[in-house]
Parts: structure tokens; sequence; C-alpha cells
């Protein structure tokens, strides 16, 4: 008896198995959303015995979260792989997790100042970063409207930071920019590392805090300025800081700001990586 093809696919597909999906655990950095098309870039943190760190697309299967995700989030989600196709599913941003000194002094401080009204002027992203105006390491004055053109990344730092996983981080993921686009910075790409102690880091500190770094002083400018002045700066992206037995506790903000001096990412804490931060550097200059 001719049985035909079409028997025969369907002996085949009851006696194979169905490929089973697989799922994995994962975090990554949002570089954009693209709700249209279901789709988010993440800048993804290596899957152990799967894959790599890397930059990839993919298809969403709840758009709208999309809408939530900005750039610069740190998310944690679960990568399905099929035989044909994959998507992300239970996305969730990470809460920051404060890494001041004392974190519980740092919120109390934190309650106070926003109902003060210390956050009214926070800027969200793609509004336009309003200019100021500071004093460089080699006793310039410098100004966020003249790299307008350029993509500019900024960070916020003190040079007596004892510890390694604050400001020494900040600086050393700005480090790590400045080797990867050392044919971009200056024409393209501007760094920022702005002092929140002023009183002390004075242009001739920053400028030896500066050489430690290897900083290109034509292309990575370390700030400071009038203390009135920096609060403002800090104000404007919810840079918190205060005095605390001859130190201080701060928050962490780095920030990339595009060619139109607008924001593209506001990232808070010290959770993603100096190859993340790239990535999404690279992205807005793209």
């Amino acid at each position: 008896m001719n049985r035909g093809p079409g028997l025969l696919a369907l002996l085949l597909a009851v006696a194979l198995p169905a490929w089973p999906d697989q799922q994995y655990q994962a975090t990554g950095l949002v570089l954009s959303s693209d709700p249209a098309h279901h789709t988010l870039v993440v800048s993804e943190d290596e899957i152990p015995g799967y894959m790599v760190a890397m930059v990839m697309e993919y298809q969403v299967s709840d758009v709208h979260v999309l809408s939530s995700l900005k750039p610069g989030a740190k998310i944690d989600f679960t990568l399905v792989v099929g035989k044909s196709s994959s998507y992300l599913r239970d996305i969730h941003v990470r809460a920051y997790d404060s890494v001041d000194r004392d974190p519980a002094l740092a919120r109390r401080l934190s309650i106070l100042d926003e109902a003060l009204g210390g956050k009214s002027g926070v800027i969200e992203k793609g509004q336009t970063v309003p200019d100021f105006t500071l004093t460089d390491q080699n006793n310039r004055s410098v100004s966020l409207d003249q790299f307008a053109g350029k993509v500019v990344a900024l960070t916020f730092i003190y040079t007596r930071c004892p510890l390694p996983d604050y400001c020494f981080r900040m600086t050393n993921n700005f480090g790590a920019l400045q080797k990867r686009f050392h044919d971009r910075l200056g024409s393209d790409l501007v760094l920022l590392s702005i002092s929140f102690d002023p009183d002390h880091d004075r242009p001739d500190v920053l400028a030896k805090y500066a050489e430690t770094w290897k900083a290109n002083p034509s292309s990575w400018h370390f700030l400071t300025g009038p203390m009135p002045t920096i609060r403002q700066v800090c104000g404007m992206f919810g840079m918190n800081f205060w005095p605390d037995e001859g130190l201080l506790t701060h928050s962490l903000h780095t920030v990339v700001i595009d060619r139109r001096t607008k924001l593209v990412a506001n990232i808070e804490g010290n959770q993603y990586s100096a190859r993340q931060l790239g990535d999404l550097v690279d992205a807005t200059l793209k």
C-alpha cells in the first residue's frame, strides 16, 4: 500500500521527540529598545557554558515591558532558545543596591534630600542637558556646550575616595573607554570626571590624579569649581554626597550624553562592567 509522503511525515513527527526549549538565566545592560519591532539590544554578561559576553539583539515576548527599559538599566532575564528562534522573557530591572559606606545613613539622607526638593531638577532620558562651566586639571575653563556634536561620557569622583569599588572603579571605567576609543577621543568622544570635593580637588591636585591614569588632557577633563556650581551639576543627575567623618558618603552615577546634548543614560551604581559602558558609548556614537 502506498502511504504517500504526507503519512510518512506524520509518522516521523510522532516518532521523533520535540526539540526542547533551552532556558538560561542571564543579566545585561540595556543599550536600546524598539517596541515597534518587539526587540531589545543588550550588552550581555557571559552565560557560562553557553555564550560569552557580547552585544545581542533579542525578540521580547512581552512588548509592554519595553517601554519601561531605559538605556543603562541593568536587567535580569530568561533567554529561551528554541530549534529555530530565541526570545527573552521574565525581564526585571535590577534594583540598585547602594554601595555607599553606610547604606542606611545614605538612604536616610537621600530621603531628607528628596523631601527638601533635591530631586526636582533631575534630567530624564531624552531631555537636553543644560550647559555648565567648570575648570579642568590644566586650569582651563570647560563648558558642556563646547562639546556639541560629540558624545560625552560623564562621571563623578573625589580623589581622596579610599575604596576600590567607588571612585577608583568609576575612573578605571573611563580609563577603559580611553583605551577602547583612543582613535575617536577628542573628535567624537569626550570624557568628563567631575569632583564633588572642590575644596581639596583643585586643578593642581586633579592634574596629578589625571597623570596616574595617563589621561589625555585634550579629551579627558577632570573638573572642579565653586561648590554651588558643583551641587547644581550633581543635582541634574541625582548625584548625592554628604560629609561624613572627614570623608564623603556618596552615590555613584555615570552619564552618557549624545551629540545633541540630550541625555542617553544615567547609570546608577557600579553593577555594570567597563565593557558594557563601552558598548553603550559605542551605540551612542553610531
